[in-house]
């Protein structure tokens, strides 16, 4: 309870994000922390023990306040037993506030084992499920490292459909060798299924991944942007809007998960590797778990699960701010970066006006948002708020 140098009139809402860090196999394009492990051999009451300690823990931090939505990701959590995740779940609501009708999501793979597992797991308190195919076509299925096929990916998300009110499917464009065409059957099989929320990701090269190493071809960025336009297009004559850079939602289906991370919303992440964003009346701090399952475990069960908590520092929260809010096709009331930051907002006005003037940013009133140049050129956009010594750095 450090003293700080900011002044927040109030608490934003608060999230909490579990980690589950085994996956069947490491796909070459994630830089997550995940580790390959076959389900048989998961360590899912040790591993529950630790999550549990590692909550108690950190309950003097959000003493109080209500969690507004759970999300359960990985990694796959879809290899955890639906007892597994039941008792993970009631163990939650058992240690915090958790709010009524709280938005609980799992993370699934769409293969036939995880599929027959759905059911048990909306019965054990998940309200929605995220289901990772990335694409419906085998021959790129086969390139992206993923364990399951296009038949899988479609027994599965009807059975998501049959089970939960909610449920998201993830895609990926830009993938080696993909057309437009490819991409358009893709959006057309994924929207036959009537998901009321898409997550559509760009292939991108992350650092320290297999793909790093060995780079697969890339697509065109004319291509790339035709293929993003598509998206846009098709989802939109399908009834979903794009409410975030990479999410499209119907009325009313919007991931609240997600809304309080771009919102610059607090949450408490447990697991290995989990991050944090904790305010406090004059502070916001982050904080990272230890990444390594076991040694997580260990520590967690002996209150010492963090590897990094640090505020962030005055000068970097403008930025920090905006690296999620513009990220919202809606933009954000003005407000709302005082009482998140805890700042004046004259620490912004003035790359505001630069923003607005280069066409990135549209403003009306006290209201903010990106203009479609703005959504385009989005880090263009971001990097204005930089603080003055990166933003040169970054231009040199």
């Amino acid at each position: 309870m450090r003293a700080g140098t900011l002044q927040l009139q109030t608490l934003p809402p608060l999230s909490l994000y579990v980690h589950l860090p085994w996956c069947l196999k490491k796909c070459p394009y994630c830089d997550f922390n995940s580790h390959e492990m076959r389900a048989a051999e998961l360590p899912e009451q040790s591993y529950l023990n630790a999550l549990m300690a590692d909550l108690e823990a950190a309950l003097p931090l959000i003493w109080g306040r209500s969690v507004q939505t759970v999300f359960i990701g990985g990694g796959t959590p879809s290899l955890f037993s639906p007892q597994a995740i039941d008792q993970l779940i009631a163990g939650i609501r058992a240690r915090v506030r958790l709010a009524p009708n709280a938005e609980i999501t799992l993370e699934a793979n769409p293969g036939t084992f995880e599929k027959d597992r759905f059911k048990a797991f909306r019965a054990a308190g998940v309200t929605r499920l995220s289901v990772g195919v990335q694409s419906f076509n085998d021959d790129f299925l086969k390139t992206l490292g993923r364990v399951h096929n296009r038949a899988q990916a479609l027994d599965a998300l009807a059975e998501a459909a049959a089970v939960f009110d909610t449920f998201n499917l993830d895609l990926m464009y830009a993938l080696p060798g993909q057309t437009l065409d490819m991409l358009r059957t893709d959006v057309d099989t994924a929207l036959a299924l009537a998901p009321q929320h898409l997550s559509i990701y760009h292939l991108t090269i992350e650092p320290n991944t297999f793909f790093a190493k060995f780079p697969p071809a890339s697509v065109d960025d004319d291509l790339a942007a035709d293929m993003l336009d598509l998206i846009t297009d098709m989802t939109a004559a399908a009834g979903m809007q794009r409410y975030e850079v990479s999410a499209y939602a119907k009325p009313g289906h919007a991931c609240q998960h997600n809304l309080n991370y771009w919102q610059f919303g607090d949450y408490l992440g447990i697991g290995a590797g989990a991050h944090s964003k904790l305010s406090f009346a004059h502070r916001v701090v982050r904080q990272v778990r230890l990444r390594d399952p076991a040694r997580y475990m260990t520590q967690a069960l002996a209150g010492q699960a963090l590897a990094q908590d640090d505020d962030v520092k005055r000068r970097e929260l403008p930025f920090e701010f905006m690296l999620n809010a513009l990220r919202l096709a809606d933009g954000f009331d003005l407000s709302m970066f005082a009482e998140r930051t805890g700042m004046p907002l004259s620490a912004v006005q003035a790359a505001l006006a630069q923003a607005q003037a280069q066409g990135l940013l549209l403003r009306d009133g006290e209201h903010v948002r990106p203009s479609a140049r703005g959504f385009d050129f989005l880090n263009d956009l971001q990097a204005l708020f930089l603080p003055a010594t990166r933003q040169e750095s970054s231009q040199s």
